[in-house]
């Protein structure tokens, strides 16, 4: 997904506009992650890229992109470029030893 979005059109509440825009986005992800996984990949990573306009754009976490979008937002930016990509991820396996974090108990 590759769009520019307006953040500042006419006779639109622009918080209204911003909500919109991020359900564009959570849309577009959930939609690519219910594809079916390739062959050896364990799950949908994401190649994203964001700024004020296409040639400003530059490659972000997906989980930055909405905090992101609304510090663009709070400067007044007329619109934003947002460029998703989905890729197969393949998790890495844990080194021999290591224990989980969450399970460490001491008292």
């Amino acid at each position: 997904m590759r769009k520019t979005y307006p953040l500042r059109p006419e006779g639109k509440h622009p918080d209204r506009v911003l909500d919109a825009v991020k359900h564009d986005i959570r849309k577009y992800q959930k939609r690519e992650r219910r594809r079916e996984l390739p062959e050896g990949a364990h799950f949908w990573d994401f190649d994203c890229r964001f700024g004020a306009d296409k040639d400003s754009a530059q490659t972000v976490h997906p989980g930055e992109l909405m905090n992101l979008l609304d510090a663009l937002a709070k400067e007044g930016a007329t619109q934003c470029y947002v460029e998703l990509q989905a890729k197969p991820g393949v998790r890495k396996p844990r080194p021999a030893g290591a224990e989980p974090e969450a399970a460490s108990d001491e008292e």
